[in-house]
């Protein structure tokens, strides 16, 4: 690895939290650095939920059945997608929108000391109804992603996934 890249190896995922608050800023940072992403025509069609009431954490964890890790997190972020904002109104340009926002708000989280956990919402459209009930999310917006976060109870190690044979020179 790249020890000038040593942040981006960094960046893990954290299911396991200490029982500790996330101060407003640090959100607003992770928030920034989220929309920092880049987007299609700069259509910019993200927005984020943040939820901090433990009760509607559970709530959340209770419709992603790998989500456990929300009942502990200090807060969730869910990340949407607002399909009239979309550049053409197309759900692929939304979806690769909201993954880079989502993308930079992980790597902000874990440059900040923070532990974070991306779960998947869209395409799994039981996942999207249960999100958009619990949220009162209006139509055309779609809940892409689920972030937990909080401060980590664990730290794995840093670590490329790096494999020859997927990467392919001049032609497939």
């Amino acid at each position: 690895m790249n020890p000038r890249l040593h942040d981006l190896f960094s960046r893990r995922s954290v299911r396991q939290y200490q029982p500790r608050e996330v101060p407003d800023q640090m959100v607003r940072d992770l928030l920034e650095a989220a929309m920092a992403a880049p987007s299609a025509v700069a259509k910019d069609p993200w927005a984020f939920v943040v939820v901090r009431d433990r009760n509607r954490l559970s709530q959340i964890a209770a419709g992603l059945p790998n989500g456990g890790m929300l009942r502990d997190a200090a807060l969730g972020i869910v990340i949407c997608g607002d399909l009239h904002r979309a550049h053409d109104g197309q759900l692929s340009y939304l979806l690769q929108d909201c993954s880079a926002a989502v993308e930079n708000l992980l790597l902000a989280a874990s440059a900040l000391g923070l532990g974070a956990c991306w779960l998947g919402v869209h395409p799994r459209e039981d996942r999207v109804r249960h999100i958009r009930r619990l949220l009162n999310i209006p139509e055309p917006v779609i809940p892409v992603a689920a972030i937990a976060v909080g401060w980590p109870a664990e730290s794995p190690a840093p670590r490329t996934r790096y494999r020859e044979d997927a990467v392919h020179h001049e032609t497939w």
